[in-house]
């Protein structure tokens, strides 16, 4: 009898990038390392090693200097003859055309930038027909503008009438050029027929959306893998994909939520993330819609994250780049039960940990002095659900009666 034995499939490694400048510092440019180790992750494949560099700013031409990038190549040639083969090398920061072509020349592996591999791991996890058409949509906006690099092996191939290529000869296009026109065409007609499909869809969610009756919206939002779709299954009772992993929920999910015998919408929205692909945002239109029109935002914090307060300013200013700074929001501290206190200048040699930190001195601290509406929880936990719960229920109730003031709901005195 055979015996079939399964083999176990090899995950690419991947070396990352990344620049120290004026702008950016040597403990920012590790922090931003850090989370495009996770994005790498996320999308399958294993960190091996890290470059950095203290620039001005990137080269236009290779990004890095010359004598960083031969640093690369002398690393991915070692570990090649020690067998040991680098499957790709993640830059930081979205590359030009150029760039990537003159890198991709030198060490002769895979090129990817920051942008591209959050579209790479978007295109892992759309599921609908919606999500697969705005991330290809995305994908499309990048690519247009990289087009020239994939035929440059073609660009001297160009012949025609006075194939001396003389001084004076006009010629006919050489099929490098005409490959890439046709391609840009190709490009430019589905990128046409995708905002197309996704106006349609959009038209049909913002019927939708004006259907639902009148009740309260509620938006989940935050940076990506803070716990919002956990907090959306425990409202909602619903089940929500959810995962220790970065843009695990790409479709916006709406349901039905009853707090204290109040019914209102609540919304599971993409998570943001430093550095986010304008077309990205572009393309995502319809999902951030559900953001627009929301009457109240959950901004939910993952506080047992060292660079939270950076997230909180990232999720803030794509807030408002969106229009939607100054609606009604709540700040919801997530993740307690992982939270670390870092205690900076203390003369207490027993520094408080995250075993001895009550959630009572959590609310003495300055975070909780952000915003007025600030709770502390643990979604994973379920600690301090039923003060989250009833501090949601006065503020949507609030905004129903601001919003519906002639409405002839019934609430209930207290809530239960």
């Amino acid at each position: 009898m055979k015996e079939f034995v399964i083999s176990e499939v090899k995950a690419e490694t991947a070396v990352l990038v990344g620049l120290i400048t004026k702008d950016q510092d040597e403990e920012k440019t590790k922090e931003y390392l850090d989370e495009l180790e996770f994005l790498a992750d996320t999308a399958g494949a294993v960190t091996v090693k890290r470059f950095t560099q203290r620039v001005a700013g990137p080269s236009s031409v290779t990004y890095v200097g010359k004598g960083k990038l031969q640093e690369i190549r002398d690393y991915i040639q070692a570990e090649e003859e020690a067998e040991r083969e680098v499957g790709m090398v993640i830059f930081d920061d979205e590359l030009t055309a150029k760039q990537i072509r003159n890198i991709e020349a030198e060490l002769k592996v895979k090129i990817l930038d920051r942008t591209s591999l959050i579209l790479d791991i978007f295109a892992m996890r759309a599921q609908t027909a919606n999500a697969k058409a705005q991330v290809e949509l995305a994908q499309y906006r990048y690519m247009l503008p990289r087009l020239q690099r994939l035929w440059t092996h073609l660009e001297r191939q160009g012949g025609g009438s006075g194939s001396g290529g003389g001084k004076g000869s006009v010629g006919l296009r050489g099929p490098g050029e005409t490959q890439l026109e046709m391609d840009r065409r190709i490009i430019l007609h589905r990128i046409t027929l995708l905002k197309q499909r996704l106006a349609e869809i959009d038209q049909q969610k913002s019927t939708q959306r004006k259907n639902r009756g009148r009740l309260i919206r509620v938006a989940l939002v935050g940076y990506t893998n803070v716990g919002k779709s956990t907090i959306m299954n425990l409202l909602s009772k619903s089940e929500v994909f959810a995962e220790n992993k970065l843009f695990a929920t790409l479709d916006t999910t709406v349901r039905k939520v009853i707090v204290g015998n109040l019914p209102f919408l609540l919304a599971d929205t993409v998570g943001f993330i430093r550095k986010l692909p304008t077309d990205l945002i572009d393309s995502f239109k319809s999902t951030l819609d559900e953001t627009r029109e929301a009457d109240l935002l959950l901004h939910v914090v993952d506080i047992s994250h060292p660079d939270f307060e950076e997230q909180i300013r990232v999720v803030e200013n794509t807030l408002k780049d969106l229009g939607c700074a100054d609606k009604p929001s709540m700040i919801v501290f997530n993740k307690i039960d992982a939270y670390r206190w870092v205690e900076k200048e203390s003369d207490d040699l027993t520094a408080p940990t995250r075993e001895n930190v009550s959630l009572d001195e959590l609310k003495r601290t300055w975070m909780a002095k952000l915003q007025e509406n600030c709770i502390f929880i643990s979604a994973k936990e379920k600690t301090n659900m039923d003060e989250f719960r009833e501090t949601v229920y006065r503020k949507v109730r609030e905004l129903h009666v601001q919003k519906y003031p002639y409405n002839d709901f019934l609430y209930p005195a207290d809530f239960e």
